[in-house]
């Protein structure tokens, strides 16, 4: 039995029915992503959460249905997909693992600081992340990896939010052009991009993430088959870098205060990696000013302190 099987699902259930209505109290406090127009028809007010623990035990409330775009999300994918085609150390000679303290769109450390970008969870390090393998790996290879990490063969491309990411995406490609400038893209600018701007784009639910958050809380096995999907050796560093650059540049009082392993996307989506093994994958498109929904922040503190998912407890 799993440390997550030890615990009563009368109590999870309650825990997370609790932190559903924690969370319905804050889609009212943020606004949706506009600057990528197809992003600004999202329902503030919808709201969900699913689970799935290493026992497949699930919970569904509220929105956890309705599809919405992966966004930065997706950026857990491209990691994955480069430290499995190019391994670590060629991964990570080409991107640092450092919090930037940056917004996630930010050039300001790229341009002055480093050839290198920070990480992969932001704009500039996920596209040089992409740059490692879009010579190699086609679109519809990552496409059926994230359907297999997300056990949703259902994922596909959102062909209008691609068209409005590709018409509005300029300051992408500033940066995908600034990293040429300094010779450090490894494929072409429009290629590399056009592979992020198509990952971005990727349609799924709040039960797809929390099927990606069990693979990797489960030590990168798919919990349904028992296949290794995630090497044993990538996991921790995917992990890690979840921890401490996932949440744009809230990351740090994140982790402070739900201390699980997580990534967000301006779509609304949020996936968590949660001791136990527990997989958590939350919807709201109504953000804070960091980019993160507000209403999925909320229910994760709540979730992370009443069931003690805290990494460090």
């Amino acid at each position: 039995m799993t440390e997550t099987g030890n615990k009563s699902f009368d109590r999870i259930r309650a825990v997370f029915e609790e932190a559903y209505r924690i969370g319905l109290g804050y889609t009212d406090q943020g606004k949706v992503a506009d600057y990528i127009p197809e992003l600004a028809k999202a329902n503030r007010d919808d709201f969900g959460i699913s689970m799935i623990d290493g026992d497949l035990r699930t919970l569904s409330l509220g929105d956890c249905e309705k599809r919405f775009s992966m966004q930065s999300v997706s950026k857990v994918i491209l990691l994955c997909a480069a430290l499995l085609h190019c391994g670590f150390e060629e991964t990570f000679s080409h991107v640092m693992m450092e919090p930037s303290g940056d917004s996630f769109n930010s050039i300001l450390k790229l341009d002055l600081a480093s050839n290198r970008p920070y990480n992969p969870m932001i704009n500039a390090g996920a596209i040089e992340t992409a740059s490692l393998i879009s010579g190699d790996l086609s679109f519809g290879d990552l496409l059926g990896y994230a359907r297999e990490l997300c056990a949703d063969p259902e994922i596909c491309l959102d062909e209008a939010v691609y068209a409005s990411e590709s018409k509005t995406g300029d300051r992408n490609r500033a940066i995908v052009y600034l990293l040429k400038s300094k010779g450090v893209l490894m494929d072409e600018p429009e290629r590399t991009l056009d592979l992020y701007f198509r990952m971005c784009s990727l349609s799924v639910n709040a039960r797809s993430l929390a099927n990606l958050g069990l693979v990797i809380a489960n030590g990168g096995l798919d919990p349904f088959t028992g296949r290794r999907l995630i090497p044993t050796e990538h996991v921790r560093t995917l992990k890690v870098i979840m921890f401490t650059c996932g949440m744009y540049d809230y990351s740090g009082k994140f982790s402070v205060r739900v201390g699980v392993p997580s990534k967000s996307g301006v779509g609304g989506g949020l996936v968590c990696a949660a001791k136990g093994p527990m997989g958590i994958g939350l919807y709201g498109p109504s953000l804070d000013a960091f980019g993160n929904s507000k209403a999925a922040v909320k229910a994760m503190e709540h979730i992370s302190r009443e069931l003690e998912l805290h990494s460090f407890y």
